[in-house]
Parts: structure tokens; sequence; C-alpha cells
């Protein structure tokens, strides 16, 4: 395993991300259905081989991931660093802060957390909620208490917002979305030069964009190909980043054991500087060609659920952008039929009441994209 430091201590390259758990076929725990003994498997192989990062946050997998991950750590907690968020949307006066720390702190079985984040902040939250209520003083309050070891936030807005955060105050770390494909698009690659400069690491996230770098169209596999490397996806779209000097952990929301292993093997070969100007073009050309497909920029991150109409949001978005990568009309539209029912309803459910689209990370226009998958699939 590969590692980066951070003040002085030593962080895995990679870190493993709680918001894709593998479920169980039936039962499950709890209303995620998350399958606890491969949870388990997981989290156990990882740190047997050297990752010590750990991420969740108070809403993932139905908002039972925290729970999930103190029963996998059990008896390991002292191996690992563990990192969670605040649900600020949830904040309607300061008390909420430290009501909801307690419980995550029970959630996880812990007396501390070691990376805290403020969660998912943009210009609205940012203002209405932290700056408002005083949660900054709530957050520097805990660490000095002890409860939190090292105070940051997980951001997904634009640049702009992003330095006024940043400037705001002696941030320990922070997380940001980022991959060959979103380098102008939130803080951006300008976003982590800028954090950098200031002394404050960043961790990555979205490094696949929600597995969308991991399962490429045959033009962008095309592009890879002609390189002496031979890696697969997800090794392409690890190491941009890994590449970097500014990058300190790059979390990946795994959902099997497999993955955790390929993603081990990444790490231990990944390093600083060893992307060179041949793939650096071969990036820009991957990037030429994903922009000729036209898709929507979804990671089916789910924040955007449940929908008042039930639609399955994601997985409307999904079968869309496989068509759109594939061109595939027939096996998608059995996807459309068949495949996204089983999560909830159909485009075609879409009133248009955009309650979605005040909390999509992504700032996608939902309410516009629905009626196109509807006349697409009709």
């Amino acid at each position: 395993m590969q590692y980066r430091k951070f003040k002085d201590i030593n962080l895995s390259a990679i870190g493993l991300g709680m918001m894709r758990l593998p479920v169980a076929e039936s039962g499950g725990f709890g209303k995620s259905g998350t399958d606890i003994e491969k949870t388990t498997e997981m989290v156990r192989y990882a740190v047997e081989n050297g990752v010590n990062y750990i991420d969740t946050a108070f809403n993932y997998m139905s908002a039972e991931s925290e729970k999930v991950t103190g029963i996998a750590l059990d008896g390991i907690r002292d191996k690992v660093y563990i990192a969670t968020k605040a649900p600020t949307w949830l904040f309607k006066e300061s008390s909420d802060f430290d009501t909801i720390l307690a419980k995550q702190l029970n959630r996880l079985k812990t007396d501390h957390i070691d990376f805290y984040l403020l969660h998912s902040m943009n210009k609205k939250t940012w203002k209405k909620t932290v700056v408002d209520l005083g949660i900054i003083e709530k957050l520097f309050q805990a660490k000095k208490d002890g409860k939190i070891k090292y105070a940051g936030f997980s951001f997904h807005d634009d640049y702009d917002t992003f330095k006024e955060i940043i400037d705001t105050c002696d941030w320990d770390f922070c997380q940001i979305q980022l991959n060959y494909l979103d380098t102008k698009n939130q803080a951006g690659i300008k976003g982590l030069e800028y954090a950098f400069s200031k002394n404050i690491p960043v961790n990555i996230m979205e490094p696949l964009r929600g597995g969308y770098l991991a399962d490429i169209p045959e033009s962008v596999k095309k592009v890879f190909d002609t390189s002496e490397h031979k890696k697969s996806p997800v090794e392409w779209g690890l190491d941009y980043l890994w590449n970097r000097k500014e990058v300190c952990v790059v979390l990946s929301g795994m959902s099997n054991i497999e993955q955790v292993k390929e993603n081990i093997e990444y790490a231990s070969r990944a390093s600083i500087g060893m992307i060179d100007e041949k793939g650096a073009v071969l990036y820009d050309k991957a990037c030429n060609e994903f922009g000729k497909l036209h898709t929507i920029p979804c990671t089916g991150c789910s924040y955007c659920m449940p929908c008042p109409k039930n639609v399955a949001i994601p997985y409307n978005f999904n079968a869309y952008n496989q068509y759109k990568t594939s061109h595939d009309y027939a096996a998608n539209k059995r996807l459309y039929d068949n495949w996204v029912p089983m999560f909830g309803e159909k485009s075609s459910a879409c009133v248009g009441c955009k309650k979605c689209e005040e909390i999509c990370p992504q700032h996608i226009k939902i309410s516009e994209w629905m009626p196109k998958i509807t006349e697409l699939f009709k």
C-alpha cells in the first residue's frame, strides 16, 4: 500500500467509501438491506492489506452506513481513521450539531471521529445554515473537546464558493469531487491547487464519477488501448488522481470484495508524477470522446431520492446513459421497461416539482431530463 502524508500521520492512498455497500439478496440489515457479512469481509480485507481510511456519512445506505461501519470495525477500530459527515441540511438550530454528533458517535461505536466534515457544502447551505447557525464554532469546539480530531468539509458547488469557504477558517482538510472528466466542474483542478497552496490537504470523491469511468464506451477504450501501459479503465481513472501531488486520499465506493482487491492492487503501484506527457494526451483524447456522447452527469449518489412520486431518478438516468454510450436501443429499452420499475417509477411519472434539483450535488436539471428520457423510450 502507498501512503500519503497528512500532517503527522500517513493515510492510505485509497480510502474505502461506505456509500455503495453490497445488498443482500433477501433480508439484510434494516432499510438499506446491507449484507453485513460481505461488508465486514470487505472492510477486514481492506484493513489487513493497508487501507486505513474509512469514509461514511449520516445519510448513506438509508442512514444506516454508520451503524454498519461500526459493526464491521468491531475489534479493529484502532487500526483505522474514520471519516464521517455532519448532515447540515438537518440543522434547524445550532444545538442540532451536538445532538447529531452524539448519535453518530454511538452508531460508530467510538468515542471520537478522526475526520469530521460538514457535508456537501454549497453556497445556500454555507450561508443559511453553517454561517447563520454558528456551526463553524460548534465544529471547532467539538475538536477542542476531543470528539473529533480533524475538521473539514465536503463540497459541491462552483470555484468561487469553494474559495470563499476555504478562506473562512483554518480547515484541517477538505473533500472535493474530481476525476479526469470533471477538471473544470465544481471546485475542479483550480480548487485543488488553491487548497494545496493554503496547505489544506484534499481528499477526492467520485474519482470514477459513480462508476461511469469504470464501464467506458468502446470509443474511449480505443484511446487508452493505444498506450503501452495496459490498464483497466478503473486504473486509468484512479491513476489520474494519484499522479497529482496535491491529492491526499482517493475515495472509492466499493461494492464487493473483488473491487477492494483490485483497488488495493492499483494503489500499490501508484505514485506522484507517474503520468507522462503521452498519458496526459490520452486523457485529453478520452475526454473528447466522452464529450461526443452528451450523457447526463449523474454519479448515482441518490441524494435526489426519495422522490415524492417515487421516480427512480438515478436508474432512469442510467438507462439513458447506457443507451448513449452503447447505442443499443433494444437492450436499453428493456432496461428501462423491466429494470427501472424494480426501483421505482419510470421517468413519465415525474411532475416537475424540482425538489430533487434543490439537493442534487451535480446541479442537474432533472425535471428537464425526465421528459427527454420518456420520449426516447416511448
